[in-house]
């Protein structure tokens, strides 16, 4: 299984960026795919996922009403919107899947891609 992200870059205050995660070797048919972030001396954190079947979306607090996650399944590849970014939304992130249900326990997800940076000043 193989999770790679890309999209990252530097915006300003109140810009926009797009992730993408590319899955490829996942032979579920119903997964999980969620989006982590850690900024420096920070702990993990879960930002949003969404649940490859059903379609359920789960976002954490601190990205609701600006951030939306997306899937195409004929291209296996999930997205996040990222609008109304601030400087706290600096930080790596990672996309990452999971057989299981959705959780906001990156340690709950059995792969994860190598990450992109997301800066904003």
């Amino acid at each position: 299984v193989q999770l790679v992200e890309s999209g990252g870059g530097s915006v300003q205050a109140g810009g926009s960026l797009t992730l993408s995660c590319a899955v490829s070797g996942y032979t579920f048919s119903s997964y999980c795919m969620g989006w982590f972030r850690q900024a420096p001396g920070k702990e993990r954190e879960g930002v949003v996922s969404i649940y490859i079947g059903d379609g359920s979306t789960y976002y954490g607090d601190s990205v609701k009403g600006r951030f939306t996650i997306s899937e195409d399944s004929a291209k296996n590849t999930v997205y996040l919107q990222m609008n109304s970014l601030k400087p706290g939304d600096t930080a790596m992130c990672y996309c990452a899947a999971t057989g299981g249900p959705c959780s906001w326990l990156g340690t709950d997800y059995a792969f994860r891609g190598q990450g992109t940076q997301v800066t904003v000043s």
